[in-house]
């Protein structure tokens, strides 16, 4: 067992929420001389259960969105709950923003947020006529929550190798990180694939919980010294034993960077308030990580944050509603905190989730679909746009799996993630080893960032 994978095991077991190497050396002379105009960050958003991104990014074209309340009934906007908030693509499309998004919805208009149509896991590109006739392969277990969940973190339409393509773009630009041991990785909620690589240092952080060793305050303040001089002694003390210096290992990293979190809040606070929801928690931690850059050398870092409830088979318009405001506000919070630090354009946020949901309602809600639109803010992004392909809405058209309006992917997944870690810095030559099937694809780029 390598120190890497014996840290990481002796984390999960103890239930700390620091699971990196070495983060007792993170100020270290050789970090602080990374550049950090070079700083850049990837922070996904994965909205667990599916999505209904029909509802999410609605056409407001005559034709277009006739055939949408035609097909979506009862469950087609606005209704008594949710309104649409008007956008227009710069390419001249007309579209709708569901009116949960309104804190970030301005935000297209200055260029910031933009779409992206019909993303979904795909090994190729395929048609109807293709995917009926079975006559090309498709990712395993479509429409299962479980396999889907795995498959998207993983960038992988078999399953999972154990590597998520957040980790993976994180190992292929490790080296601008140079001698920096602060984590490149980091999970806001709980452990996950998306940010495990096969070689980078990665963290789990629970937002809000503090790190802090317990039992060390003490009368008088001598006491207290010395209490903690002798846990600093036990944890330093080399048994020689390779478990137990796994562990003492995992314990002084999670004291140094609660050390250092409470360091660069207590300096200098963000004014940009963030909402009081788990998701907003999240970003808060995203943040503070953010603010550490200077002081740990780190030139290139990737979070992973999530959302779950998005299982909407029945009473949908409210609770998406909700769900999409939580995203919409811990969203525009983060970038918010992006410009106060002066680094708007080196952060991109971006969406993901299981899967699209059905065109065709269920009830008051929806079923498992395939394809589904995506939202990704930042500053270097040119937003105000939908990229990709926007499907036509029509049951058993021609982007319907099959008579309900379960959308094929026009951009697979590959290409999506391709884009980021291209902005990220992944040279074209390396772009294989992070997305195994991106050559069974036209592009590598579906122009976000220009």
């Amino acid at each position: 067992m390598t120190t890497h994978h014996s840290r990481r095991t002796f984390l999960r077991a103890l239930g700390s929420t620091a699971s990196a190497a070495a983060l007792s050396r993170l100020c270290t002379t050789t970090a602080l001389a990374q550049s950090a105009s070079d700083y850049k960050a990837l922070v996904c958003v994965f909205l667990f259960g599916g999505n209904d991104s029909h509802n999410m990014l609605v056409p407001q074209d005559t034709a277009n969105f006739a055939a949408y309340r035609a097909i979506r009934k009862g469950l087609a906007l606005p209704d008594n709950n949710t309104k649409l908030l008007p956008i227009l693509a710069r390419s001249g499309g007309l579209f709708a923003l569901n009116d949960g998004l309104k804190t970030i919805a301005p935000l297209w208009g200055q260029g910031q947020l933009a779409a992206v149509a019909n993303v979904g896991m795909l090994v190729q590109p395929t048609t109807r006529e293709q995917y009926l006739a079975k006559t090309i392969p498709v990712p395993t277990n479509l429409f299962s929550h479980a396999d889907q969940v795995i498959e998207k973190q993983a960038g992988d339409p078999n399953g999972s190798g154990g590597t998520g393509w957040g980790g993976r773009i994180a190992d292929a630009v490790q080296s601008r990180n140079g001698a920096a041991t602060f984590p490149t990785a980091f999970s806001m909620s709980g452990n996950a694939l998306f940010s495990t690589g096969g070689v980078i240092q990665s963290a789990t952080l629970y937002p809000g919980f503090d790190l802090s060793a317990s039992g060390m305050n003490a009368w008088p303040a001598s006491a207290s010294a010395a209490r903690v001089q002798a846990l600093q002694e036990v944890l330093g003390f080399d048994s020689g034993l390779t478990m137990v210096q796994a562990a003492n290992n995992v314990r002084k990293d999670a004291l140094a960077l609660n050390q250092l979190l409470k360091s660069a809040g207590a300096a200098s606070p963000l004014t940009t308030k963030f909402p009081g929801t788990n998701l907003g928690r999240q970003m808060e931690q995203v943040a503070q990580v953010l603010k550490l850059r200077g002081a740990t050398g780190m030139s290139r870092q990737v979070f992973f944050c999530s959302l779950g409830g998005f299982d909407t088979h029945s009473n949908q318009s409210w609770q998406q509603w909700d769900l999409l405001g939580q995203v919409s506000d811990a969203m525009r919070a983060l970038y918010d905190a992006t410009i106060e630090m002066g680094i708007a354009d080196r952060v991109t946020t971006f969406t993901d989730t299981d899967f699209g949901r059905t065109l065709e309602p269920s009830g008051s809600g929806s079923d498992h679909g395939w394809g589904g639109h995506q939202l990704v803010l930042g500053g270097a992004v040119q937003g105000g746009e939908v990229y990709g392909k926007f499907p036509t809405p029509a049951l058993g058209g021609p982007d319907d799996a099959n008579t309900r309006g379960v959308l094929i992917p026009t951009t697979s997944l590959d290409q999506y993630g391709a884009t980021f870690a291209k902005w990220f810095g992944v040279p074209a030559s390396g772009m294989a080893q992070v997305f195994p099937n991106i050559g069974n694809f036209p592009t590598a780029d579906i122009g976000l960032f220009g």
